[in-house]
């Protein structure tokens, strides 16, 4: 197995709410970067392409950073919904059900990051418009 195949799908074992805990937040820290470097990336796109002609203001786009902290901070929050989902599955069933963790991983992984480029998606679409008013 790779390393990242065995970061995002671990071979199932029962596990006390300590060791779901600890798996979580041994996580925390790749999920925040990968998250992030998405983040970073949109801004970075975001900025580049409101520099584009046709109706380019000739200003860089700048983004506040209020809404990042806010975003970084709520992705954070979603985060726990994660550990406390797996450890109250545990507790209503317990082995009678593999371990849920991974699985929520990464669908929130997924959700964060595909979120965290949404705006790439967005500008593009708007400058696609630009040139087509432009043109048209």
């Amino acid at each position: 197995m790779t390393a990242l195949t065995e970061f995002l799908f671990p071979a199932p074992a029962h596990r006390s709410t300590g060791q779901i805990l600890r798996w979580w937040e041994s996580r925390r820290l790749p999920y925040n970067l990968m998250v992030g470097s998405a983040g970073v990336f949109s801004l970075v796109f975001v900025r580049l392409v409101s520099m584009l002609p046709p109706g380019a203001s000739g200003l860089p786009f700048h983004m506040p950073w209020i809404p990042i902290a806010v975003f970084a901070g709520l992705a954070n929050i979603c985060y726990l919904l994660g550990p406390t989902v797996e450890v109250i599955t545990e507790k209503l069933w317990g082995r009678q059900v593999l371990p849920v963790g991974p699985a929520l991983f990464r669908m929130g992984l997924t959700f964060s990051v595909g979120l965290a480029l949404l705006p790439t998606l967005l500008v593009l679409l708007a400058w696609v418009y630009r040139i087509v008013v432009a043109v048209v």
